[in-house]
């Protein structure tokens, strides 16, 4: 079979189990988890390959594939399935030289799958993860990379001080040459936080990937083992500086809180505007929503296949979700598919995909001004009983 030659193809990580994200994730992939109303967390490196003429992308799933490769399918969607493009679901599988079974590290997984890189023969190959909610122009990264002529580049942003010893620090000359890295440093030296967005030279980074597993002692991981190792072969590292809106939703709160930098009439994260870096998704052909005459929506997203009756603030509501006479939504992100029963009420929550909220159950509370908010959760397709309690914090 022939395969055309690529100037640069994206392998995108998307096999991690989200233990962070608990209930959420029990029965399915982390970048499969829903977003915004009507997206699914991966569209987005997906839709910035294909914003930025990356049109070969590998997609390295792991941990509850099932839900995650369905959604990809062929990559229609994200016009990935035209001649010579291709979205491509990359599993783990038995190899001859038996160097294979799960993915033991970021690295690793980009290992396994040498070959698929290899058919493209690319120049680059930009490392992604699919758990970040962002935009961003790989090929202006790649053009960077080119232009300094480096083995790796690496998209950086600042981070408060006291946040930086959650990230790998990237400590950098003045004209952004890495010379030193550092993994989630108790004293960090710098406040340039690694995104885990990656440019490679292809053929440096194959030799690196070699190396890397015939390493013993290796963790077969892209902070702690790959990029330390090609700065002490002396390759040249840059740091490229990224200060648009970027979030890690690795976690109850950062989720939540992705989802609400949505709202607003100037908001932290505008998903409309510019036609270039529109998200694409797998469209739910669902009709239009229906808002009763009775029903009060302030500041939300209400996407479509909706019915609401009741009251709506500062919340996002998924495509085919039920919001009852008399029932209240406040301050929380309610995935598809979700029935709010008449009566409920619902504050400062996430409710997992065809969950069932009782008539008049309670979900969460309210905040005072500068507490901190605890976010009750409910899992896939969970029921919360009429007249039943599920506090603050708790999940279900």
């Amino acid at each position: 079979m022939y395969f055309q030659k690529k100037r640069c193809i994206a392998m995108l990580l998307a096999g991690g189990q989200g233990s962070r994200l608990k209930v959420l994730t029990e029965k399915t992939a982390k970048p499969a988890v829903p977003f915004g109303g009507k997206y699914r967390i991966i569209d987005f490196p997906l839709s910035n390959c294909v914003n930025s003429g990356i049109d070969t992308v590998g997609i390295l799933t792991q941990y509850q594939p099932l839900e995650l490769n369905e959604y990809i399918g062929n990559g229609q969607p994200w016009g990935l399935n035209k001649t010579h493009s291709c979205a491509q679901v990359l599993p783990p599988y038995e190899r001859h030289d038996k160097k294979s079974g799960w993915y033991k590290g970021t690295a690793n997984a980009i290992y396994q799958n040498i070959d698929f890189v290899d058919r493209f023969n690319p120049d680059y190959v930009v490392v992604l993860s699919g758990d970040h909610i962002y935009k961003m122009d790989y090929a202006a990264m790649m053009h960077y990379h080119e232009e300094h002529n480096a083995s790796c580049t690496i998209a950086v942003r600042n981070v408060p001080l006291e946040e930086a010893s959650r990230f790998g620090i990237l400590n950098t000359n003045p004209d952004n040459s890495i010379y030193e890295f550092e993994e989630k440093p108790a004293k960090p030296k710098s406040t340039n936080a690694s995104m885990g967005i990656y440019c490679f030279s292809w053929p440096v980074l194959r030799e690196a990937l070699l190396a890397d597993e015939e390493d013993p002692n290796s963790s077969n991981d892209f902070g702690k083992n790959i990029i330390p190792n090609l700065l002490n072969a002396g390759h040249k590292l840059m740091a490229y500086p990224f200060d648009g809106y970027w979030k890690d939703v690795g976690t109850i709160d950062s989720l939540w809180e992705a989802n609400m930098d949505l709202l607003g009439k100037d908001p932290a994260f505008k998903l409309w505007g510019d036609e270039r870096s529109k998200i694409s998704a797998r469209n739910s052909a669902m009709p239009s929503s229906y808002i009763d005459t009775n029903a009060k929506i302030r500041n939300s997203f209400v996407a479509e296949g909706c019915e609401v009756y009741g009251k709506i603030t500062h919340s996002i509501i998924s495509v085919g979700c039920t919001v009852g006479e008399d029932a209240v939504v406040e301050d929380s992100v309610v995935m598809p598919g979700v029935v709010i029963e008449p009566g409920a009420i619902v504050r400062h929550a996430i409710l997992g995909e065809n969950s069932r909220i009782c008539r008049n159950a309670v979900v969460g509370g309210a905040f005072a001004p500068g507490e901190k908010k605890q976010i009750s959760v409910t899992a896939k397709g969970a029921v919360l009983e009429a007249n039943a309690v599920l506090r603050p914090g708790d999940m279900l």
